[in-house]
């Protein structure tokens, strides 16, 4: 009964006509940047998050949420028609999509992709909607011991999760957590890395960091493979699904929504993860696994089902928690900061009609995608088409004014540009940005909780291990490392992410 209750709060919130306004932008535009390939929501929100201070928070924060998972159908459509992932998460959808368009079956593979996607996304906002609760009552009963053993194993899960090497994630993240730590200490009032930069003294700004490596480092990375693109159909057509069709991608799409809600909360899992696991699941239940790869639907269904469950339930963590599973987390609980609202349990207590209108704005989110998305697909393949030597341009514009805007200094906008050089660098390197990004969020809260957990104890490191909660969390994080850096484990995960490429 209260659950309905809730919901109605934030059915109300929802349904005020400029949230769902800001709504069907967040999901159009979403949409849009996952169909042009590189340009992915962490650095869209990144470029958008300045043009939110003027906004509510509830309308901002819809907003924002609703171009990630828009960016989720987006991405299918790049994969489907032209063999390239606009999302990382949309990549294994290539295999099978790109198939079916090739024999005629483009229209069928869109229309799996969007109903998939509506179904997963439906039952990830209930997921949400029942499990928000009693885990931020839980998490009301954390004390700083906790949640720094929390924040521990969240790190360590973005490296056991996070694709490629162990060694390069873990070093990604430790270079998170010492830009993290640049600035002033709030304790001492020592400056910490600053190089003789006043400016650095309030520290850097995740905005900046964000827009360099995702955006600027994107667009460079992009302008390299330009040239190299599949022909592009000009027409699409055969939406409708059969009943045949309908028995075969059900099961897949019931069993990718449940993969993608569990692995969707776990830090580093989320939409990428989810739709791999999935596939590779479908593949192995298959009576006719040997159809995978040439074009089977059960391999459409599954990862783009799974992707949006994943993304969806990503925002379980940072609701309840305050804990980012991923850089757009981590973007999302800059935002809340940004308009004034503290991350974590209390959100729901303090700012019920902004918890459940954010809830239920996912559902109405998922509806306006289902409806729109197949009507639109015409100007979706067009936007594919455009050039990326044109594009590059305004997404460079967008980013300078986005950094100036932040503070108003030509210092952030360089300081954008060493991040976009290193953003590019560690893509040629094979680094993946998203566990520093991590790092980067949780290093300052970690060393709060830390200090706070050490006051109390008046300087005994040993209550995070004589707090049972506390002791679990380390435990799990100390075994789930152990357990990927054996090698078994260690050759399977390569061995995963080699069949991944």
């Amino acid at each position: 009964m209260e659950l309905l209750d809730h919901l109605s709060l934030g059915l109300q919130t929802c349904m005020s006509l400029s949230n769902l306004l800001y709504c069907l932008v967040g999901v159009i535009v979403g949409t849009a940047i996952g169909v042009l390939p590189g340009l992915g929501p962490v650095a869209t929100i990144a470029l958008l998050l300045p043009m939110t201070f003027g906004l509510k928070p509830v309308s901002a924060l819809i907003m924002l949420s609703g171009i990630y998972y828009g960016a989720q159908y987006g991405g299918s459509t790049t994969s489907i028609l032209v063999n390239l992932p606009g999302e990382a998460s949309s990549a294994v959808t290539t295999i099978d999509g790109y198939q079916m368009a090739r024999r005629g079956n483009a229209g069928k593979a869109l229309s799996t992709a969007a109903i998939g996607s509506f179904i997963a996304g439906t039952t990830a906002t209930f997921v949400i909607a029942l499990a928000a609760a009693p885990l931020a009552e839980m998490a009301l009963r954390f004390g700083p011991a906790e949640y720094f053993s929390l924040m521990v194993l969240g790190l360590v899960m973005s490296i056991v999760l996070g694709a490629g090497s162990l060694l390069h994630a873990a070093g990604m993240v430790v270079l998170g957590l010492l830009l993290g730590l640049v600035g002033t200490d709030v304790n001492s009032g020592t400056a910490r890395f600053t190089l003789g930069f006043p400016e650095l003294m309030d520290g850097i700004n995740f905005v900046v960091i964000a827009m360099g490596v995702y955006g600027l480092g994107e667009i460079v990375a992009n302008l390299q493979h330009e040239n190299i693109r599949e022909p592009i159909p000009t027409k699409v057509s055969g939406f409708l699904l059969t009943r045949e069709d309908f028995k075969r991608i059900l099961p897949p799409v019931a069993r990718g929504s449940a993969i993608g809600s569990v692995l969707g909360i776990l830090p580093g899992g989320g939409a990428l993860l989810s739709s791999f696991a999935s596939y590779a699941l479908e593949k192995m239940v298959s009576k006719t696994p040997e159809k995978f790869g040439r074009g089977a639907i059960e391999g459409v269904a599954a990862p783009e089902s799974a992707n949006n469950a994943g993304a969806q339930t990503s925002f379980i963590p940072m609701l309840t928690l305050g804990l980012p599973s991923n850089p757009v987390m981590a973007l999302m609980i800059g935002a809340m900061i940004i308009h004034g609202i503290q991350p974590g349990p209390s959100v729901m207590t303090e700012q019920p009609a902004l918890f459940w209108g954010l809830i239920v704005s996912m559902w109405m989110g998922n509806l306006m995608l289902l409806v729109l998305n197949l009507p639109l697909i015409g100007i979706w393949v067009r936007m594919i088409a455009v050039p990326y030597h044109l594009l590059y341009q305004a997404i460079l514009v967008f980013c300078a004014i986005g950094a100036f805007g932040l503070s108003n200094r030509t210092f952030d906008l360089y300081l954008m540009a060493v991040f976009g050089f290193l953003g590019y660098i560690f893509r040629k390197l094979g680094c993946e940005p998203a566990p520093m990004m991590l790092g980067f969020i949780l290093g300052p809260m970690i060393e709060e909780y830390l200090r706070r957990a050490l006051q109390l104890s008046r300087g005994d490191p040993m209550v995070l291990v004589t707090r049972p909660v506390s002791l679990a969390m380390l435990c799990v994080a100390l075994v789930a490392l152990l357990v990927v850096i054996s090698p078994r484990m260690h050759k399977k995960r390569e061995e995963a992410f080699q069949e991944e490429v």
